[in-house]
């Protein structure tokens, strides 16, 4: 186990982090474009190393398209052990547009929480993956 020296937190290696990440269901795409920051919380799955989720014309897709370059972040809280951990993956979205990438995509296992129809499959390649777990300090 690596700890960060500064702080004591554990430093989580990869195996780990995509067991976290392909064990929750819902995190937050921080986006960037034009230089102003913004952060939705979606719901996803992770498949053959990449991040994946739906969604609708609006603000994401519309941020995607001037600037590609996302984080995307989930973290949780292992109540036994009063545990707190986060993972951050760093990478390039893309939206799906061959026909045949998005038809094997149908049969993922994503599905919207609300009605609105969200037709657009994004798929997050990532260039870094970093975990962290710490103790979640004043949690009574």
């Amino acid at each position: 186990m690596q700890t960060d020296p500064r702080n004591g937190m554990e430093i989580l290696g990869d195996e780990e982090c995509w067991e976290l990440l392909s064990a929750e269901v819902v995190g937050r795409l921080a986006v960037a474009p034009g230089g102003r920051p913004d952060i939705f919380p979606l719901n996803y799955v992770v498949r053959d190393g990449k991040v994946l989720f739906r969604t609708a014309e609006g603000s994401k897709l519309a941020s995607l398209a001037v600037n590609q370059a996302v984080a995307f972040e989930v973290d949780g809280l292992e109540t036994d052990q009063n545990l707190a951990w986060s993972v951050v993956v760093l990478g390039t979205a893309r939206v799906v547009e061959s026909d045949d990438e998005a038809a094997l995509l149908e049969e993922v296992p994503l599905f919207p929480w609300n009605t609105a129809p969200k037709y657009h499959f994004i798929e997050i390649a990532p260039t870094q993956v970093t975990g962290r777990r710490f103790v979640a300090e004043g949690r009574q």
